[in-house]
């Protein structure tokens, strides 16, 4: 007959019998559990005769099979998600995927940039993507030994307007702190081309890089500054002055004179050792401050104190302000300049008490205002 769930039944080997003991239900407790466990779960039949063993061995083998379809059904959803390794390996090879070191892929860049066979936008191009590779100092020196260099040199005389920008692009890309570069720049007779690019009748954008590129080279390498002194190079950068259209490299001409002047000063003045004996020398030999006073510079730097935006009368007031003593004399009898220096305290005293008042102390105004306060009390 039918026991109540949960209740111990036992087989009894002496008798054949199945025994089931029933709960003990003299606190009431038992009971209660198992009339809300019987609720819980319903009847439950545990009489041997409802299932016989094929019927069990029937129930087992569904659920077996049930298992096996919801895994299946699972490695098939896996399997359209991800495809298998051997899959990808083959994938991988047909694609012939290698990774390329910026060695070989320069190699490519300026066979490119050397082939007859080459479109002018694909010589472009290869100059384009060169820039990118040799601004890092390893490339670079790669660069020069496998030649790349002195074809981007000879790029300067090319006929074509957009090869001379991108290759004086590339030009200015490598030479930039790279001593080793720079030197066989100048041997392989970069400077000259440069110069003449800036002296002749080009575009703004061409002039541009060249004036980029010969900034590159000039800087913190006396013997090119002192090739560039002995080639005109000032008389060079003094005629874009005179030149219409070229008003936006005024400032980068002047910005580079500070360097230069700034450059050798501090070299001068600082600490050093045996080993710098000799840059010093080579520094000594460049006379960049008497010409710059005898081809007129001050004037033509001060002159673009008028320019109207601030950016560009930072950089001219610390030019000036470097000149001061070099150039003193001839600005005390500088009309022109006294009245725009005093227009211009004017304007930024305006400018930083309004700084003050929005709460920024040390403001930009602030700091231009300052400048000009000090050329007006070296004056």
């Amino acid at each position: 007959q039918a026991v109540p769930a949960g209740s111990h039944v036992r087989l009894n080997l002496q008798t054949g019998h199945r025994e089931a003991k029933l709960p003990d239900s003299e606190s009431g407790e038992s009971a209660a559990r198992e009339e809300r466990r019987r609720k819980r779960l319903g009847k439950v039949d545990v009489d041997a005769n409802s299932f016989t063993s094929q019927e069990l061995k029937k129930a087992l083998a569904k659920m077996k099979e049930s298992e096996k379809a919801e895994r299946k059904a699972h490695e098939e959803g896996v399997r359209k998600k991800f495809r298998p390794i051997e899959q990808l390996k083959e994938e991988f090879e047909k694609l012939n995927m290698k990774m390329e070191t910026d060695y070989e892929i320069m190699v490519k860049l300026i066979s490119k940039f050397n082939s007859s066979a080459s479109t002018l936008d694909e010589k472009v191009a290869a100059l384009y993507d060169l820039e990118y590779y040799v601004h890092q100092v390893d490339n670079a020196k790669d660069f020069l030994s496998m030649g790349g260099l002195q074809l981007v040199i000879d790029g300067l005389n090319s006929t074509e307007a957009a090869l001379k920008e991108h290759a004086a692009f590339v030009l200015g890309a490598a030479l930039s702190s790279n001593p080793k570069v720079q030197v066989e720049a100048i041997e392989g007779g970069a400077l000259q081309k440069l110069l003449v690019i800036l002296a002749t009748e080009q575009l703004l954008a061409v002039k541009k890089k060249a004036l980029f590129a010969l900034s590159s080279m000039l800087r913190h390498f006396p013997y090119a500054q002192q090739q560039f002194l002995k080639l005109g190079g000032l008389q060079v950068l003094r005629s874009l002055f005179r030149q219409k259209g070229m008003e936006t490299l005024h400032v980068r001409v002047v910005t580079l004179l500070y360097d230069l002047i700034v450059e050798k000063m501090l070299l001068e003045d600082s600490q050093h050792g045996d080993q710098m004996e000799e840059k010093i020398q080579q520094y000594r030999q460049v006379k960049l401050v008497p010409a710059v006073v005898e081809q007129d510079w001050c004037v033509v730097v001060s002159n673009l104190l008028a320019m109207p935006e601030h950016d560009t009368r930072e950089k001219v007031l610390k030019t000036v302000g470097v000149l001061m003593a070099f150039c003193r004399e001839r600005y005390r009898g500088d009309q022109a300049l006294s009245t725009t220096l005093s227009l211009l305290r004017s304007e930024y005293e305006e400018l930083a008490a309004e700084e003050q008042r929005e709460g920024d102390k040390d403001g930009y105004f602030k700091e231009l205002l300052g400048s000009v306060n000090t050329i007006i009390q070296e004056l």
